[in-house]
């Protein structure tokens, strides 16, 4: 595996980070800004946004530039937008931050994930990809863990200090071996073809089969995360030392969920995906069903993180793949939007239930039902090549 890869994915590692991490700052946020605790959210849900659409737009843009300059763009306006938040005393500037910081995040692993195919090869993107995921995860672990206990003793603004540092530390390695990886890498050769030619590539039923699964496992993922730390504080009796704990196991079952399924995803893709959704869907109803005892709950959060993210990794894996034969400078830029449009879906499709039932464990059972749906889509689809169909387009 090219170092390079590995330089990614400790780049992830402080986006993701900084992605998550607010969620234990939002009081001190909250009480800092002057807003409540309501509004502090936003600096959550408005990131996730920044996501969803930065991902297509940015991709777009980064077409015109040498993949270099992107990726370096991108991690340092990240970088910046961090600074700012750190010093902002007006809670709108902060929220511009974390837009900010969202889009720029969206556009760093649109444009990373859209050039693994050059630079590892077909045999190895499922691998490739799962490294550069397991960014996230480690996030999980340990940076967002680490956030917390920064803001706790010095003040949510040291954690902002922080990512920025985190991610300024990589500009330079980023700068250098992604330029040295993409001149030894198979060239794109998409002259005089428009950008929106290839978003033609969703006319591909292999294409959509694998966006559509991506988007319904993330939500399954997300709307159960979400209220993980509130099951765990009710099942342990108001002990909210049980939260952090419970909330790194499911970190610790989705680094190795990923590292697992990324060893086999490029030869048993097909296999991975049709049993691993029909399992998971098992997983999401067993922890439905043993969400009243904190044992149960805390089992449950490694198993499912191992089989959620490595489902979910195997399918941004596979959304890359598939696309990019046709699309290669977007292929990217759909895998990150079908990954945080399923982040933004599923807590908000979770909250429904849990404020219409008054129990956090419904969103396990939401969990349950939007993975069952995307069981559908993926046996739906099988007969759909797993390799990118080329897709013949006019591009005057």
């Amino acid at each position: 595996m090219p170092f390079v890869v590995f330089v990614l994915a400790v780049a992830v590692f402080a986006q993701g980070t900084s992605e998550f991490m607010v969620s234990g700052l939002l009081a001190s946020i909250a009480a800092d800004a002057g807003v409540s605790l309501g509004a502090a959210g936003l600096l959550t849900s408005l990131f996730a946004v920044g996501m969803v659409l930065g991902a297509p737009v940015l991709a777009a843009g980064a077409s015109r530039l040498p993949v270099r300059n992107s990726v370096t763009v991108f991690l340092g306006l990240f970088c910046a937008a961090h600074l700012v938040g750190a010093v902002a005393t007006d809670f709108t500037v902060l929220l511009v931050t974390r837009v900010v910081a969202a889009v720029a995040n969206a556009g760093f692993l649109a444009v990373a994930l859209a050039m693994l195919p050059r630079l590892v090869g077909p045999a190895l993107v499922g691998r490739a990809t799962s490294v550069v995921v397991s960014g996230v995860t480690v996030a999980c672990i340990a940076g967002v863990p680490a956030g917390t206990l920064l803001g706790q003793f010095w003040g949510w603004r040291s954690a902002f200090w922080a990512v920025a540092a985190l991610g300024a530390a990589m500009l330079v390695p980023v700068w250098i071996l992604v330029g040295r990886a993409v001149l030894d890498a198979t060239p794109v050769d998409r002259q005089g073809i428009p950008i929106r030619v290839e978003w033609s590539v969703l006319r591909l039923p292999s294409v959509r089969t694998a966006v559509a699964a991506g988007v319904l496992v993330n939500a399954a993922t997300f709307a159960a995360f979400t209220y993980l730390g509130t099951i765990t504080a009710g099942v342990s009796g108001g002990d909210r030392r049980w939260v952090p704990i419970a909330l790194a196991l499911f970190g610790i079952g989705s680094f190795a969920g990923v590292t697992l399924t990324g060893r086999y995803s490029d030869r048993h893709r097909e296999r991975i995906l049709a049993a691993g959704t029909v399992v998971l869907v098992g997983v999401w109803l067993a922890a439905a069903l043993l969400a009243d005892t904190l044992a149960g709950v805390l089992i449950m959060a490694v198993l499912a993180g191992a089989v959620a993210f490595g489902i979910g990794s195997t399918l941004i894996a596979t959304i890359v793949q598939t696309a990019a034969t046709s699309a290669p400078r977007i292929a990217g830029a759909l895998a990150t939007t079908a990954f945080n449009l399923g982040a933004v879906l599923g807590p908000a499709a979770a909250g429904l239930m849990v404020d219409r039932t008054d129990h956090p464990s419904a969103a396990l059972w939401c969990g349950a039902v939007c993975t069952a749906a995307a069981v559908g889509v993926v046996l739906t689809g099988r007969r759909a090549p797993v390799s990118g169909e080329p897709l013949h387009v006019d591009a005057r």
